[in-house]
């Protein structure tokens, strides 16, 4: 019954964008420094991210509220954030941290990174597989994808490319992925803790 009510709100959204192209009006071409704190209750994280270079930025997760022993993650990142959400996705009521990226210069090719809390203690991380690799999902794909979280879950959207479609007028309808976050082994991430992993439960296309 949950994933009826999250697909059936999912194809609500996509019906909006039904009859738009991929235009280059649509596709993300500026991208802001991000340096903000999102916090639910005042448990959280500052993300800092100069989103200067498609190639490479310094990205910088700090927890925030969360015990003194907690430790910042800094990587460099290929590609900018293009939005960052707070949500609970693994249900055991700590926060965790969604950042949405754009992964190459002209922002049509997209990814998650989740950081989740673990017990307020320390944060781990989980990336979204890449759709061009998973053959369930890539017939037609060629990016511009969009993301939104729902109760939990992330679903993914993406125009379909049918042969010889020019590449701002895909007619082959869109596609809606709907992953879950679920969990893997315990001590094997960062600090022992827990990892956890996307997986996919359910795509769907509409015409």
């Amino acid at each position: 019954m949950k994933y009826r009510l999250i697909l059936f709100f999912a194809g609500l959204f996509c019906a909006a964008a039904t009859d738009a192209q991929v235009t280059r009006d649509t596709i993300p071409r500026t991208f802001t420094k991000i340096d903000s704190t999102l916090k639910i209750g005042k448990v959280g994280y500052r993300v800092t991210c100069r989103n200067k270079n498609a190639q490479f930025n310094d990205l910088t997760v700090r927890p925030v509220g969360f015990d003194g022993s907690a430790r910042e993650i800094a990587f460099p990142l290929r590609g900018r954030v293009l939005k960052a959400q707070i949500d609970d996705l693994n249900s055991d009521g700590n926060p965790d941290l969604v950042l949405f990226i754009m992964s190459d210069t002209g922002g049509v090719f997209g990814t998650v990174y989740a950081f989740l809390s673990v017990d307020n203690k320390s944060i781990t991380g989980c990336v979204l597989p890449d759709a061009m690799m998973d053959g369930k999902i890539n017939t037609g794909y060629k990016g511009h994808d969009q993301f939104i979280l729902m109760e939990g879950n992330l679903l993914q959207k993406f125009p379909i490319y049918k042969p010889g479609d020019d590449k701002d007028n895909p007619t082959g309808g869109t596609r809606v992925v709907l992953y879950q976050l679920t969990r893997g082994g315990d001590n094997s991430g960062p600090d022992n803790g827990p990892t956890y992993k996307f997986n996919l439960i359910r795509t769907y296309d509409t015409h």
